[in-house]
């Protein structure tokens, strides 16, 4: 198993190096965020549940092949403890057909010795307008 930097900073600063690493494409940066655990989980929309490094890599792969994505994640709201990080954000993002849409996400960060790492990044497609709903938390940008 690959040895991973010491990422010093909170579930925060992880989840904004997150969505840097997926606007620019960059497998290494983004992979270097989850934990070492194999017991890892992502769930793309529409897609069914991914476990271990391998699995998700390759899917994150597939997805690069088009060139890095631009999401936007905003309304964060956030529940924490000292080992454990929930997170969930609306991802605005631009649709196949150039129009504007979102997604709904949740990110689990856990504290491990190599500092916050992600142990899950469930995204879904979200039913109708962004909603302009109170903003709880900081806002990702």
């Amino acid at each position: 198993m690959k040895r991973r930097k010491q990422l010093n900073g909170s579930a925060a600063e992880v989840e904004a190096a997150f969505y840097d690493a997926l606007n620019r494409g960059d497998i290494d940066a983004l992979m270097a965020l989850w934990a070492d655990d194999e017991e890892i989980v992502c769930i793309h929309p529409g897609g069914s549940r991914l476990y271990g490094h391998a699995q998700i890599q390759a899917s994150w792969e597939a997805v690069f092949e088009r060139g890095g994505l631009q999401i936007r994640p905003s309304q964060l709201h956030e529940t924490h403890n000292l080992m454990s990080s929930v997170h969930t954000v609306i991802e605005g993002v631009t649709s196949h057909a150039g129009e504007p849409a979102h997604l709904v996400a949740t990110n689990v960060y856990i504290k491990t010795p190599q500092g916050w790492r992600i142990v899950l990044h469930h995204a879904s497609v979200a039913p109708g307008a962004i909603p302009d709903g109170p903003q709880t938390g900081a806002s990702l940008h």
